[in-house]
């Protein structure tokens, strides 16, 4: 039997619906959120990702003013733009996308944003808030996965979740949400061993390490819930071919146009034994941009409270 699809993009649409109403109630206030997103450089999939955040905050109402900024640009000049910013009264939310050029340490950018305005939900009060279960911004994609496993009313209290990947932006924040959701959690990491083992305990997989199949199907218990985070795009080289030979739905379309996009899990093997999964894309991607989107609303509500 295969497994449910977790649609992303039905997911989103719903929470989208939802905001257009908070959007409404804001305007008839005289109140229009505004969203300013940063780009520093001209790395090509962070000016994919601006453009699909812009586009989408224009379609729900929300003013979205991206700015392109030099590669050139130091790190003293974007806190003295972002400083401004955060003095800007009709400025509600405040995104700087990340990667940044090599003289610009990320983490001073992510401090140096005002927490009530960091609709990322990266700065550290509000990573602080989170720990604590008092967060009101949330980082956009452990946020979504929450929706994601709410959509399909997946039992969390009590049940095992499996983690793989501890970083900052995804893993480290979905364990917190699932701890308070009364979920017992495992993080699992590079370092982690027999982690065959550990996935195979596992009630929920979270996979969220970029490293095309490292999860193979066999090691999913029958039944679980897989959500994966992984978007790793492979060209066409003999070790992508053989990574691909158990998902020939992915390896036809490798060798038809040259590139494929593949999750850290093995599609076709893990969706015989799950009982719901996501797939790459469609699945985890388009609530990241929807939960975006509804921390900027978040952001504006709180500041005209």
């Amino acid at each position: 039997m295969s497994a449910g699809i977790l649609d992303g993009r039905a997911v989103a649409s719903k929470i989208e619906a939802e905001l257009k109403e908070r959007i409404v109630a804001l305007a008839s206030r005289g109140i229009r959120p505004r969203l300013v997103v940063l780009r520093v450089g001209n790395d090509p999939a962070s000016e994919i990702y601006v453009r699909a955040k812009a586009k989408k905050a224009v379609e729900l109402g929300i003013d979205a003013e991206p700015r392109h900024l030099p590669d050139t640009l130091s790190e003293e000049a974007l806190l003295g733009i972002i400083a401004s910013l955060n003095k800007d009264q009709s400025v509600d939310g405040i995104l700087v996308q990340l990667p940044l050029p090599p003289q610009i340490a990320a983490s001073n950018i992510i401090e140096a944003i005002d927490p009530r305005k960091d609709v990322d939900g990266f700065h550290p009060s509000n990573v602080g808030r989170l720990q604590l279960g008092r967060a009101m911004l949330v980082p956009c994609t452990p946020a979504g996965i929450m929706r994601l496993l709410d959509s399909a009313a997946v039992p969390l209290k009590g049940a095992h979740a499996v983690v793989i990947g501890r970083s900052d932006i995804v893993g480290k924040p979905a364990a917190a949400l699932l701890l308070q959701r009364d979920a017992t959690v495992t993080i699992c990491h590079s370092k982690t061993r027999d982690l065959a083992s550990i996935v195979g305990e596992a009630d929920i997989v979270i996979a969220a390490v970029g490293k095309p199949h490292l999860i193979r199907g066999e090691m999913i218990k029958r039944g679980a819930i897989v959500i994966d985070v992984g978007v790793n795009r492979l060209d066409r080289s003999e070790e992508n071919l053989g990574l691909l030979q158990r998902t020939p739905l992915k390896l036809r379309t490798l060798e038809e146009k040259g590139s494929v996009l593949v999750g850290d899990v093995e599609f076709t093997t893990a969706s015989e034994r799950a009982s719901w999964i996501t797939p790459v894309p469609g699945g985890v991607g388009p609530l990241t941009i929807a939960m975006l989107m509804e921390n900027s609303v978040t952001a504006c509500e709180a500041r005209h409270r």
